[in-house]
């Protein structure tokens, strides 16, 4: 018996017009994204639909990506698309959690958006990412370790390709480190602060404070957080999980060996591009892989599943 598992990308997947035709074809999409711009009083259809310069900064990006993310959500719902298990990069974990429908709507986009302000406001100046490639992950943590100043490992994306963060000169150091020791590329990334990493505490901090105002679901299907790498499956653990989320690296490459391993052999990933899909064919790739960015890839999905 076949296991789906939808996945939902982070932020650097987001491009202007993304989700347009979902807009312009599905009411159950368009609703979405009027529910997001009533939620956070933003104009979203500008957003995400016209040029502007507010779509790459991280306030904004978020809720941005949610609400596509959600509207290709609910109009693959409606299609009858079903997953036994959800799972998200980052940003994208509030995809998953509207998956599992763990909370209302309003709330998860109202969460988000105050998500992406206390990121942007907490290290504005003075931190930075970098992708490093080819280089085992261990060897990373133990050269970020021993580098001068506040630098870690922020994700664990697939074989191959790690992404530190924390204070820019840290970061610097260890990159220069890295390449020294062997690594094939260390590309620093276009963010505007130094995400998962212990700087940005005092983000989720506020952001638990928020959640205490929330109604929080027993999930209605589990979801894998990027924290632990393990399946909730219960409302208790989540607001804490959500709260470390902000600081602690995602464990995205165990995530997907733990749904592997509990039988998943099909992943959609579900809103922008195709990053995750990229990844999953490094982690493992004797899994089926599809996403739905489109209003034609849910035919191609339905046609395959």
């Amino acid at each position: 018996m076949s296991k789906v598992a939808f996945m939902f990308p982070g932020q650097g997947a987001q491009y202007v017009g993304m989700g347009k035709d979902f807009y312009d074809t599905y009411d159950e999409a368009k609703a979405v994204y009027q529910l997001a711009g009533e939620a956070t009083g933003l104009d979203m259809e500008s957003l995400c639909f016209t040029e502007n310069d507010k779509l790459n900064v991280t306030e904004y990006t978020q809720i941005a990506m949610l609400a596509t993310e959600v509207a290709i959500l609910k109009v693959v719902e409606a299609k009858g698309i079903k997953a036994d298990v959800c799972a998200g990069l980052s940003l994208g974990e509030y995809g998953a959690l509207a998956a599992a429908k763990v909370m209302e709507l309003k709330d998860l986009f109202r969460l988000i958006r105050m998500r992406g302000l206390l990121m942007q406001e907490a290290y504005p100046v003075g931190g930075a990412m970098t992708a490093v490639l080819g280089m085992d992950a261990d060897k990373i943590k133990e050269i970020c370790d021993n580098t001068e100043g506040i630098v870690t490992i922020a994700n664990y994306n697939c074989p191959g390709q790690i992404v530190i963060t924390g204070e820019e000169e840290a970061v610097g150091k260890a990159a220069q480190a890295l390449s020294e020791a062997g690594a094939k590329r260390c590309i620093p990334l276009k963010v505007s602060g130094p995400f998962h990493s212990a700087l940005l505490e005092g983000a989720g901090s506020k952001l638990g404070e928020e959640l205490e105002k929330v109604t929080i679901q027993k999930p209605q299907i589990p979801y894998v957080c990027n924290v632990d790498a393990t399946y909730v499956t219960e409302a208790d653990r989540i607001k804490e999980l959500l709260e470390k989320q902000v600081s602690s690296s995602v464990c995205w490459q165990q995530s997907v060996e733990n749904m592997i391993a509990d039988g998943v052999d099909t992943f959609i990933e579900i809103g922008p591009g195709k990053t995750l899909t990229g990844f999953m064919r490094k982690i493992n790739k004797d899994v089926k892989v599809m996403n739905i960015e489109n209003i034609n890839d849910i035919e191609k999905v339905m046609e395959a599943i």
